[in-house]
């Protein structure tokens, strides 16, 4: 080996040096032996295969069941000067067939191919008559059958292994808990890997929950403060997506929406958007995101509850990939668990995974419901211990209050018992606070001795109750009672007084004042003529090679640029992400931008 991965590193990439984990991973596989990486979403985890596949004589092999990822980072290796090429569905089979040949030639470094082609007897017939480097599992939770992104063609991946014992293997992924991470190196035949686990926190990542009361005018409220800024709305139903797309639209916003029901050529063109221009807000199912490597992604919004920790923190993840500061804000409501619940239910998937569900969202409901820095809890979901609050979530910037409920509680359970345990919390609510509606005088329940013993406290307030006498198991919901409320167990220690109760008080959220654009990016305003420019230019360059803005140059790169102000090539290639391919490609065009803005 001619080359250290640390001048390589700085001669392609444009790096001087790694990151956390980084060099010892990269040293693993050089050296011929397996890993196992746990990294979070922006930790480099594609710079841990792609260093050692350069490094060693043959194509490293990655394996992404992600087509547009795919392409992506095949588009940015070749930016850099990296001979890298992708097989799957959506190429036609001339192109696949060069692939195929440049494969066979040696002509490649890097092959990124979609588990099912990997597979078939024809691609296993290829790689025999190649020399292999490495290869790379990438998404390796996808091998967990209980996970939510599971994929049956992992689970046939150790076939690499068996057919090619001496070619080292990484499988890698950002999203594990402690069983999903023992269930990977069992499936994938990777019980003696090498293991590297970096923390899962993304301190750049701001994390908000807020109780829902009218999710479109919060969410609104929300995006003012991102206007111009690209960012990710998730909603649990397609119907919800359109109408939230909408919504925003008519607010101003560029949104697009994406599910599965839209044809196909609609979610390519929306998804292409998105990637190829800035301040697009795509409103999506979670159909959409997976793999997505767009680096300037500022907000993650939730209107809908995700249906667990797992599921969420991976959604979050696609924000601030480039390590500028971002959001991740979740509202939800008592309707909402109602529905997860009774979803859970009425599914066909066995006892066992029902069991596994509902213990998945009860530690999701935990985590909204805490008064705990939020860090902590979502770390904690991973089997990390966060040892201080993070200064960075609403609970450490806006301390929760809580209020001693325990009278509050008996009195909602008692009414739930007095209804008969038949209706959900808005009648219970209104039996509470003696309410003259229709529905309560049809069932006789003013006469209850129930009925308006709770007109001390607003409906707002009596929901934010249940809401969380549910998430604490205090109350069920009957999924096959059309969402009904039920006592439980726990129900008779809070109705006796044997069990206090303190519970938190929702913030009122008032709305934020419209800052308008930003660049996403933090800029001295000195600085802002040049980041401009350079932004331009670089939008320009996109579009005359049909690729995305950041395959060009990250904003942060840009931001370097605009603060150190190089005058001669040499300069420029001390900026950090400016290799050697990018810096003869475009050095000379970045410098003449920098000198017109005087």
């Amino acid at each position: 080996m001619s080359e250290s991965p640390t001048d390589l590193l700085q001669r392609v990439f444009g790096y001087p040096a790694f990151r956390g984990p980084q060099q010892a991973i990269v040293e693993t596989l050089t050296a011929g032996h397996d890993a196992l990486v746990l990294m979070p979403t922006g930790g480099g985890k594609s710079l841990c295969y792609q260093v050692p596949a350069l490094l060693r004589d043959g194509v490293g092999i990655i394996v992404s069941p992600l087509i547009a990822l795919m392409q992506d980072q095949v588009e940015a290796l070749r930016q850099l000067g990296v001979r890298a090429a992708f097989l799957n569905s959506s190429l036609d089979a001339a192109t696949a067939q060069q692939v195929e040949q440049d494969l066979l030639r040696g002509e490649l470094d890097l092959l990124y191919v979609a588990p099912e082609r990997l597979l078939t007897p024809r691609f296993l017939s290829l790689l025999d008559r190649s020399r292999i480097a490495l290869f790379a599992i990438d998404e390796a939770h996808c091998v967990s059958a209980w996970g939510h992104d599971f994929r049956r063609e992992y689970l046939e991946l150790t076939l690499l292994h068996e057919r090619w014992p001496d070619v080292p293997r990484i499988a890698l992924t950002a999203t594990a808990d402690p069983p999903t991470q023992r269930e990977i190196a069992e499936r994938l035949n990777l019980t003696e890997a090498q293991r590297f686990v970096s923390s899962f926190d993304r301190p750049n990542i701001r994390y908000t929950v807020v109780q829902k009361d009218n999710a479109r005018r919060q969410l609104r409220d929300f995006l003012q403060k991102h206007r111009g800024e690209a960012g990710i709305v998730y909603c649990l139903s397609r119907k919800r997506v359109d109408q939230t797309a909408e919504f925003l639209a008519e607010q101003g916003f560029n949104a697009l929406p994406y599910h599965a029901g839209l044809a196909a050529d609609v979610r390519a063109h929306h998804q292409r958007r998105f990637l190829r221009e800035d301040g697009i807000v795509m409103v999506a199912t979670i159909a959409f995101g997976m793999g997505i490597d767009k680096p300037d992604v500022r907000f993650v919004a939730h209107i809908d509850l995700p249906k667990s920790l797992e599921g969420y923190y991976q959604e979050t993840g696609r924000a601030g990939r480039d390590g500028e500061a971002a959001e991740a804000w979740l509202c939800y409501g008592l309707g909402d668990m109602v529905l997860l619940k009774q979803m859970i239910e009425q599914s066909e998937a066995g006892e066992e995974r029902k069991r596994l569900e509902r213990r998945k969202l009860d530690q999701l409901l935990g985590y909204c419901e805490s008064t705990q820095c939020r860090r902590q809890v979502l770390l904690a979901g991973f089997g990390e211990t966060y040892p201080h609050e993070c200064g960075n979530c609403d609970n450490c910037l806006s301390p929760a209050e809580t209020w001693e409920a325990t009278e509050a509680a008996q009195k909602a359970l008692s009414c739930v018992y007095r209804t008969g345990q038949r209706f959900g919390a808005a009648h219970v609510i209104d039996v509470l606070r003696g309410s003259e509606s229709e529905k309560v005088q049809q069932c006789g329940h003013q006469h209850l001795t129930t009925y308006g013993i709770g007109k001390d406290l607003d409906a707002a307030t009596w929901r934010s109750v249940f809401r969380q006498l549910v998430a604490t198991g205090v109350l069920e919901v009957d999924a096959e009672g059309f969402g009904s409320l039920r006592l439980t167990e726990a129900s008779r220690a809070v109705l006796r007084g044997e069990r206090r109760l303190q519970l938190r008080k929702d913030s009122r959220t008032t709305r934020e004042k419209d800052r308008g654009p930003r660049t996403g990016v933090s800029v001295a305003p000195d600085d802002l003529p040049r980041f401009q420019a350079l932004r331009d230019l670089r939008a320009q360059l996109a579009r005359e090679q049909n690729v995305p803005a950041y395959v060009i140059f990250h904003d942060s790169t840009l931001r370097n640029i605009a603060e150190q102000q190089p005058v001669t090539l040499d300069e420029l290639a001390q900026v950090g992400g400016i290799g050697g391919t990018k810096l003869a490609r475009y050095g000379q065009q970045v410098l003449d931008a920098l000198r017109a803005t005087g």
